[in-house]
């Protein structure tokens, strides 16, 4: 079917479906026609309305008093619809509830955290990347590493203890699946919601986690009384949620980008300080996360448009982050490029309170791989992995020439 555009007094319209499988594989044609199309652009086939370009998407995700989130970040509106689980504290709530919850994940994730987690996990890539070269030069860079290395790491830092962390992946792929519509994507999901959904609120429960980790500390906020024992456990499931997919399709993206850009791993290679900044840029480039939405508290006036209340809109952050009126040669990877500002992590009191924690893991996994690869190329066709809001790769088959100094 072919996507119209059609202008009119009011916004233009478009009949796309932005969850359409093609667009999902595929969502850089569709986000240039918005982004042309105008600041607003109503989408019939969900009556709301979509923010395509920069400007509106950044000053959107600031302003949370008439843009919020409190309604759902998804489609799903919860003034009139029941959530399929307890809201996010995080990602699905406004001030001041979002107050209290935000800020003792910003004190647990703070840099002294951070700095004693360095060493570790420079420890681990260094590892992981040594056990992956020792089986072969050709693999799945997805599975073996983008999955890999945060699997083993960051439920480590959040306490969990060692069995079936596999369920952190397909947990989070529902969980993200279901800020769309409920398509096929979500219906596929639909025969684990109880056993996944489950199994990671049992994780969340002060006895299920480790004495010195994440979760611990959150527990540890509520015995002082900056969190609720309500509370507790909807803070460290928001982190099992958003820390490790993000994060895996955050990696996956660099991988591809460094596979497909053999000049800039170079650059890497020659100065290996740049890996927070390649991770930033993979994230600009490709933005795992694609979408968030939010509903308009009031009548809200976007570039002459009344947006009206209660009204869903859909900012695509992923359009965002190749606007050329913003990003100069948007759809090149480019570690010359200075990419702070990018709004794959949010922007505003929603912004990702893990983003340091998965610079810190693509750093350490970025430099242990470049330390010991002069060279890493496509070795197949990649095959995308489509999620509602997530944008990764389902498999990243790569050939890899070792320095054989290293």
């Amino acid at each position: 079917m072919t996507d119209t555009l059609t202008p009119s007094a009011a916004p233009p319209t478009s009949d796309a479906d932005p969850f359409a499988a093609r667009h999902l594989r595929d969502p850089e044609p569709l986000h240039r026609a918005l982004r042309e199309a105008g600041p607003v652009v109503r989408l019939t086939r969900y009556d709301i309305h979509a923010l395509a370009r920069y400007q509106e998407v950044h000053a959107a995700l600031l302003d949370w008093q008439s843009f919020e989130s409190g309604a759902g970040a998804g489609l799903a509106n919860f003034r009139h619809e029941e959530p399929w689980r307890p809201p996010s504290l995080l990602l699905e709530a406004d001030p001041p509830a979002h107050d209290a919850p935000r800020r003792v994940l910003r004190e647990i994730l703070a840099p002294p955290a951070l700095r004693r987690l360095s060493t570790l996990w420079r420890a681990a890539a260094e590892d992981l990347v040594d056990a992956v070269l020792s089986r072969g030069t050709r693999f799945d860079a997805c599975a073996e590493l983008a999955e890999a290395f945060p699997l083993r790491v960051f439920p480590d830092a959040v306490g969990l203890p060692p069995g079936n962390r596999d369920n952190l992946l397909p947990y989070g792929n529902m969980a993200f699946n279901a800020f769309g519509p409920r398509n096929a994507l979500v219906a596929a999901d639909a025969h684990r919601v109880a056993e996944l959904s489950a199994w990671v609120n049992a994780q969340c429960a002060r006895e299920a986690l480790g004495d010195d980790g994440f979760g611990a500390r959150i527990w540890e906020a509520a015995d002082r009384g900056d969190l609720t024992p309500a509370q507790s456990p909807l803070v460290v499931r928001s982190l099992l949620t958003a820390g490790v997919d993000t994060t895996v399709h955050g990696l996956s993206a660099a991988l591809f980008a460094f596979a497909t850009h053999p000049e800039q791993w170079q650059r890497l290679r020659e100065r290996p300080e740049l890996a927070r900044v390649a991770f930033d840029e993979a994230v600009r480039w490709q933005s795992p996360v694609q979408t968030f939405f939010r509903t308009a508290t009031t009548d809200v006036t976007v570039a002459g448009t009344v947006i009206e209340e209660g009204t869903k809109v859909l900012l695509l952050l992923g359009s965002a982050n190749r606007d050329p009126a913003r990003w100069q040669d948007p759809d090149r990877f480019d570690l010359g490029r200075d990419p702070s500002g990018h709004v794959g992590f949010g922007m505003g009191i929603h912004q990702c309170v893990g983003q340091h924690v998965a610079r810190l893991e693509a750093e350490a996994l970025l430099t242990a791989l470049a330390r010991r690869v002069e060279h890493i190329e496509p070795a197949g066709p990649p095959e995308r992995h489509l999620n509602n809001t997530l944008r990764g790769w389902g498999a990243l088959p790569v050939r890899v020439h070792p320095d054989p100094a290293t």
